[in-house]
């Protein structure tokens, strides 16, 4: 069944779309402009959760109106990515700060305040 969506709602996912292309182009400029490799991960994984939210609410408004009912099957997606994200960029934080120690490059300090025990 091939239904037409109406130019509002058209017009609703093309905008978050566009939103969305202009929140992954901020990531980038921050790629460019941070220093480090652990700042540059921070900014990039943020931006590449909130575009993917943005993403997400306009498949939900077009699945929406094509069907003719609420259609939130696209959430699997986002949840997949919330999870995955933060997971991912731990592990990447954790093996830099490897090589950095393998590599007898100066370390942040912890968090705590100590040294170590």
């Amino acid at each position: 069944m091939n239904i037409a969506m109406p130019p509002v709602s058209e017009l609703i996912v093309a905008a978050l779309l566009l939103l969305s292309g202009v929140v992954v182009l901020a990531a980038a400029v921050g790629l460019l402009r941070l220093r480090d490799f652990f700042l540059r991960m921070h900014a990039s994984a943020l931006v590449a959760t909130l575009a993917a939210w943005i993403v997400t609410l306009a498949s939900i408004v077009h699945f929406s109106v094509r069907s003719g009912g609420l259609a939130l099957h696209v959430w699997l997606i986002t949840v997949v990515l919330a999870i995955a994200t933060p997971v991912t960029t731990l592990v990447l934080a954790r093996t830099a700060l490897f090589r950095r120690r393998q590599a007898g490059d100066a370390l942040p300090p912890p968090l705590s305040g100590r040294t170590g025990s």
